[in-house]
């Protein structure tokens, strides 16, 4: 019997189907967006009005989160097939941590700020 010990944080078909998830979110928000904007009256005012229903700003904000942690699983994994010293690649992934969290508060503000 062989005894196998699994190391890491077990990455791999969860993130995989998470990002498939997340890339139907945005497609059916840009698809939901793209007709209600084209229904739309021209000008400022007819395009705002696309976004003023709560439920739009919720599924706004869930299409920003959506990208948000889309391009987290993208880019650790780049980090992590080309970056070879642990920390380099560390203090990249706190970087990119916190400029996604701060895309996340800058979307939580831009969605709810009136």
């Amino acid at each position: 019997m062989v005894n196998r010990i699994v190391t890491g944080a077990h990455y791999g078909l969860r993130d995989w189907l998470v990002q498939r998830l997340t890339a139907v979110v945005m497609l059916v928000f840009s698809v939901v967006a793209g007709v209600r904007m084209l229904a739309a009256e021209p000008g400022y005012m007819g395009w705002a009005g696309v976004f003023e229903p709560g439920w739009m700003r919720v599924a706004l904000f869930l299409f920003l989160l959506s990208v948000i942690y889309h391009a987290w699983i993208g880019v650790r994994d780049i980090y992590m097939d080309y970056i070879k010293p642990v920390g380099v690649r560390l203090a990249l992934h706190t970087l990119t941590v916190l400029l996604l969290v701060a895309c996340a508060g800058a979307a939580f503000e831009l969605v709810w700020s009136h």
